[in-house]
């Protein structure tokens, strides 16, 4: 048991250390929209920052950013709440609680973002930020922006006139910019969609025979009093 959770403490900080590396180099190097063409123009280190969820989608306003802040900490205690239960069972297979493992380290890596950059780092705007800035940073506790940086436009074209909605406008496969928690969250994700979906299902029904197990003792309680 002690080696499965050496085991998720490595993965768990391997990805959250990768993924804030990248993140203030890019920050401390970089001006909003700067970039760096890593292979032709497939793969571009592309800086971007965004106040919501994964892959740049958004909450509009002040309030929605910070509902996503607390929503994502209230998240990430359950994720590792869960996780280090499931640890307990020795029947859950390592390779299942590696991917809870990946989507709590993701989650934990955008988290820090929110909570920390707004108020470490400067803004970004027609300037590199600053590390700790004399004059404060750029937004309070909770209000920082996710830096994101891996854009793969592998597909550039333009959409068919006669296709409805959308016909004549530019299409762009994969548009989203995203980051290293960002893919890990997506990974386990989907590693758990393809390779442990019974999972879920045996976890349900072990709950269920524990459930029943414990309201057939208080029965057996209940009958050995009423003899007494």
């Amino acid at each position: 048991m002690k080696n499965r959770i050496t085991k998720l403490l490595v993965i768990i900080f391997s990805v959250l250390v990768a993924d804030q590396v990248l993140k203030v180099w890019v920050k401390t190097n970089f001006s909003l929209g700067e970039e760096i063409i890593i292979f032709k123009n497939w793969f571009i280190l592309h800086f971007v920052e965004n106040n919501g969820m994964a892959f740049g989608f958004e909450f509009a306003g002040e309030y929605g950013k910070l509902f996503l802040s607390v929503f994502r900490i209230v998240a990430v205690i359950a994720i590792g709440w869960y996780l280090f239960r499931l640890n307990r069972q020795k029947e859950v297979p390592f390779g299942f609680l590696a991917c809870i493992a990946l989507i709590f380290s993701g989650a934990i890596g955008n988290i820090i973002d929110s909570l920390f950059y707004g108020m470490i780092f400067n803004h970004s705007y027609g300037q590199v930020a600053g590390f700790l800035p004399e004059g404060g940073g750029y937004a309070g506790f909770l209000h920082g922006r996710v830096v994101d940086m891996f854009y793969f436009p592998i597909i550039e074209t333009k959409l068919p006139e006669w296709l409805p909605v959308w016909g004549g406008n530019d299409f762009v496969f994969f548009r989203p910019v995203f980051n290293i928690a960002d893919s890990s969250i997506t990974v386990g994700i989907f590693s758990i969609l393809i390779f442990y979906r019974k999972q879920f299902n045996s976890l349900d029904k072990k709950e269920e025979y524990n459930e029943g197990g414990d309201g057939d003792a208080t029965r057996v309680e209940e009958m050995t009093s009423e003899k007494e």
